[in-house]
């Protein structure tokens, strides 16, 4: 499905905004009630490399379109859009907020499907899928949660020239296609817990300007739902959950993030409460909401009569959790990771992990640089390493180097006459742009460590911005200022939702807009939280500070 507003079965698909300001594109937490009109995007839609070569790389570069016009220090807004376009991860499509996927993030995301839901099943949880529609009824069975996306759903009132009767939304998320069932599904004791999660696409019709992958009205997401005896079986499995998403996060993207909980207001639309892990964009000074699991409580529960017969004979509520991760995570690397020459791709997830490029030569016989290209391609596809030979003929090969750095190839091989006379091999890493000549003898051991040596930079590196850009503050004074040197601030708090309101309200006016609790931080490796001394003041009420809190600008 591309977009709701695509031709689909002559169904026609409206949207009604009634109360909300925007949704995160992650979880779906609770928004102020403020009336939007929607107002044109303009999505500039870069012009894609050609096919063109010459002999100066400048002039290369300008006959075919490769390589990015903007600076991501100048304009990162259009950087990015250069980026993702020119790096060929996604392309634009005629629906605002809707885009296609290219082969080469669908890869990623695949990368990242395969890791967790192999890491789930280890847990007991099973994948389903329930149907992309929801009927009035159930949608606005818990008032809390519909009100939380009201702004957002994409009804279908038409089938053909005819009304629909009664409306059916496009699920925004899937708790109430979903728990209506689970009342059937489970009865007694035995039927616990249920762990189901499900591989789909929603569609939360946004208001902000659309980004790809950061905010869009359709992406791509696993929502996994369960249900437990006790809410300590549901706690274990919130921060259970929370743990496979920073793995996710750091070990896969290479992207260090901040896990934590959120604040009532911030948490999701009828649930008990919600963790997160938070991410940093250092080129904007923006906290980003990389996902979420939440722990529902009841709520639902009483909302949809799941309850079980309990060993004692007593019927009993279930408690129930959802938790959320989307394709957000491959813009959050893309931005986090990328440089003025492109993408830069962390090896775990890279679709290419390896590019070997033959240097013809004058002299040389091209029947012994294919043979020798062909045979270190099969040597380092036998140890199980994604690699890619480009021998094409009618690209020099400096466009090559520059094509392959422009989609983020973390590791480039180089194979020239002295190459071949020396049987060594040139290995050029994306991340640093480090060089170093290698023995055939040594080559797919030296590989793996080096791409092993890529990943571990890219985190530290990551890492090393977003511990130099947290800054902690204890009064109101020293808050702007630190936002609008594109820090995100810890900062004692007093736990009132007026007082946090009243920060954003007042954080407003800054040149990079208003500041919100991105979480209260968990004690965890890496970030240790400073003791909360007796006496210690909120900094932005100068009541008793309750706990700290991480605050800043957000997408």
């Amino acid at each position: 499905m591309a977009g709701v507003e695509s031709k689909m079965a002559d169904l026609t698909v409206s949207n009604k905004p009634e109360a909300a300001e925007t949704s995160d594109a992650v979880d779906g937490k609770k928004k102020e009630k403020k009336e939007k009109k929607e107002k044109p995007q303009k999505e500039k839609k870069p012009q894609g490399q050609g096919a063109g070569q010459s002999g100066g790389k400048k002039e290369m570069k300008k006959e075919t379109g490769l390589g990015l016009s903007t600076k991501k220090s100048d304009d990162f807004g259009e950087w990015y859009s250069e980026v993702v376009t020119k790096g060929e991860m996604i392309e634009y499509y005629d629906v605002s907020g809707c885009y296609i996927l290219r082969p080469w993030s669908m890869s990623i995301w695949e990368a990242i499907k395969d890791f967790f839901d192999k890491e789930i099943k280890k847990m007991g949880v099973e994948n389903a899928y329930f149907p992309l529609f929801v009927s009035k009824a159930a949608l606005e069975a818990e008032k809390e949660h519909v009100e939380g996306f009201a702004a957002e759903v994409a009804w279908v009132t038409k089938s053909g020239d005819s009304d629909l009767e009664v409306p059916i939304a496009v699920r925004p998320t899937s708790e109430t296609v979903m728990y209506p069932v689970y009342a059937k599904w489970i009865r007694s004791h035995r039927d616990l817990p249920l762990l189901i999660n499900q591989w789909n696409n929603v569609v939360r019709w946004e208001f902000k300007h659309p980004t790809p992958f950061i905010r869009s009205r359709e992406f791509l997401w696993q929502e996994g739902h369960t249900a437990h005896a006790t809410k300590e079986d549901a706690d274990k499995e919130v921060l259970e959950i929370l743990e496979l998403y920073k793995q996710v996060y750091e070990d896969l993207l290479a992207v260090p993030v901040i896990k934590g909980i959120k604040s009532e207001k911030e948490k999701f639309a009828g649930g008990l409460y919600t963790t997160t892990i938070e991410a940093f964009i250092p080129a904007t000074g923006k906290g980003i909401q990389a996902a979420t699991s939440h722990n529902l409580g009841q709520n639902f529960a009483k909302m949809f009569d799941i309850a079980y017969e309990a060993l004692d004979g007593g019927r009993k509520l279930v408690w129930q959790n959802s938790w959320g991760l989307t394709t957000r995570s491959i813009g959050v690397s893309v931005m986090v990771h990328g440089d003025d020459k492109g993408l830069v791709l962390p090896p775990r997830v890279a679709p290419v992990q390896v590019v070997v490029i033959p240097i013809p030569f004058k002299g040389l016989s091209t029947d012994e640089l294919s043979a020798a290209s062909a045979d270190i391609t099969k040597q380092l596809r036998a140890a199980g390493l994604r690699v890619k030979e480009d021998a094409r003929e009618n690209y020099s090969p400096g466009w090559k180097y520059s094509h392959h750095e422009l989609k983020g190839v973390p590791l480039r091989l180089e194979l020239g006459p002295k190459d071949l006379e020396k049987k060594q091999a040139r290995l050029v890493r994306r991340d640093t742009g480090a060089k170093e000549d290698v023995p055939w003898a040594d080559l797919t051991a030296h590989v793996e460590a080096v791409l092993a040596d890529i990943q571990k930079s890219m985190l530290e590196k990551a890492r090393a911005e977003l511990t130099a850009n947290i800054k902690t503050i204890t009064k109101w004074d020293d808050f702007i200022p630190a936002l609008n040197e594109k820090k995100i601030v810890l900062a004692p708090w007093c736990d009132e939702m007026a007082v946090e309101d009243d920060v954003k309200k007042r954080s407003a006016a800054g040149e990079g807009g208003a500041a919100k609790t991105l979480c209260m931080p968990f004690d965890q490796p890496g970030f240790k939280l400073p003791e909360l001394a007796e006496g210690t003041l909120c900094f932005a009420s100068g009541k008793p500070a309750k706990k700290w809190a991480l605050w800043g600008r957000s997408y």
